[in-house]
C-alpha cells in the first residue's frame, strides 16, 4: 500500500507522466495461493486452506496471471519499490489487528 501510494504521488508530481498510462508494479507475480500461504505463515502457521466449492469461479471466467511492468514509472519518475511482499503483508496484518472493530468479521458474504 505504501509503495502504491508513493507511486501515485510520484506520478502526480511528474510532468512527463501527464497523459500516460503507468503501472505501479514490482515486476513480480504472486498467486492467490501464495498470498494465502504468506498470510497463514504470518498469522497462524498451523492453519490450512479449506476450499469451498460454492466459492470457486469457473475456469475461463478469470485472468489466471497478472504481471505488471514498472519500466515506465521508473523512467518517468523517481519511484522505487521500498517494501517486500512479506513486509507489506505484515503491515497490513498489523493495521487490520488494530482496526478489527470496523469490520463484520462474523458475517460470511458470498
Amino acid at each position: 500500500m505504501k509503495d502504491t501510494a508513493a507511486g501515485f504521488i510520484a506520478i502526480a508530481e511528474s510532468e512527463q507522466a501527464i497523459g500516460e498510462e503507468i503501472n505501479i508494479a514490482t515486476q513480480q507475480e504472486i498467486s492467490i495461493g501464495d498470498l494465502a500461504q504468506e498470510i497463514i505463515a504470518q498469522i497462524n502457521p498451523k492453519a490450512r486452506i479449506v476450499c469451498d466449492e460454492q466459492r470457486l469461479r469457473p475456469e475461463k471466467s478469470e485472468v489466471n496471471r497478472l504481471l505488471g511492468a514498472n519500466a515506465k514509472i521508473k523512467a518517468l519518475t523517481k519511484w522505487e519499490q521500498k517494501y517486500t511482499f512479506a513486509q507489506g503483508i505484515a503491515e497490513t496484518i498489523a493495521w487490520m489487528r488494530g482496526n478489527m472493530g470496523a469490520y463484520k468479521a462474523d458475517i460470511y458474504n458470498v
